[in-house]
């Protein structure tokens, strides 16, 4: 099972119901940046399915003929998170720029793409060069999200943006800085059977417990959240 990175815990608590569920079967997952999991996909890997962090990445697959029809199983929406010793002086959005090393993710990842928006949507409040004083203290991009929380929990950067999913996996090492609702955007979390699946009625059962009163309970205990009407 290819998953994106931020989904990592919730489906690994997850795989132990399913195993429960299907005795003998056994989850292997692979979490890593959508973008890169989109690669190894198309460059023919085995899987049964994909969860993506985004739907750039699904779409691509499925305008290639990849994968099965797509569903969106779950919502995530981005926070910035910063170092504990920090927490008194980056209390908001604006203050970012005052950091002296900030990670974020490459652009080609999710958190990456949505980081970029968020700045873009910040210049229309807190200044047209918003985006490029924050551009100014990335000191490192990573290929997934985890690698952009792991350096600030373990103090290599003073802040940096990730998955709320992520910042609640760490609470006890990050401080969490709400982006407002009017500049941040929504994570759209696509699930799909790969064409190519080895086992696509296993994979059947796995969206079906992903998306079932489990697996949503599951998913909103994690920091996921229901997606916005539209």
């Amino acid at each position: 099972m290819f998953e994106a990175a931020s989904l990592k815990d919730v489906f690994a608590r997850l795989a132990q119901q399913y195993q429960k569920q299907n005795p003998g079967v056994s989850v292997v997952p692979s979490a890593e940046g959508s973008q890169e999991l989109r690669a190894q996909i198309e460059q023919g890997a085995p899987a049964d399915v994909f969860a993506s962090a985004d739907r750039k990445q699904m779409d691509a697959l499925a305008n290639q003929g990849l994968v099965a029809t797509q569903v969106v199983f779950a919502c995530n929406q981005p926070v910035i998170i910063v170092r504990t010793g920090l927490a008194g002086s980056l209390k908001s959005l604006a203050d970012l720029p005052r950091a002296e090393r900030i990670v974020l993710g490459v652009p080609e990842v999710p958190i990456g793409a949505y980081a970029v928006r968020i700045f873009q949507n910040a210049a229309a409040r807190l200044g047209g060069d918003f985006p490029q004083r924050v551009e100014a203290k990335v000191v490192s991009r990573e290929l997934n999200v985890r690698q952009v929380l792991a350096k600030v929990a373990l103090g290599e950067a003073d802040a940096g943006v990730v998955y709320r999913s992520d910042a609640l996996s760490t609470k006890d090492k990050v401080q969490v800085v709400e982006i407002p609702p009017e500049i941040n955007v929504t994570a759209e979390y696509p699930i799909a059977i790969l064409k190519a699946a080895p086992h696509p009625d296993l994979g059947r059962r796995w969206i079906d417990l992903v998306r079932s009163e489990v697996g949503v309970t599951a998913l909103r205990q994690a920091g996921f959240i229901p997606c916005p009407s539209k």
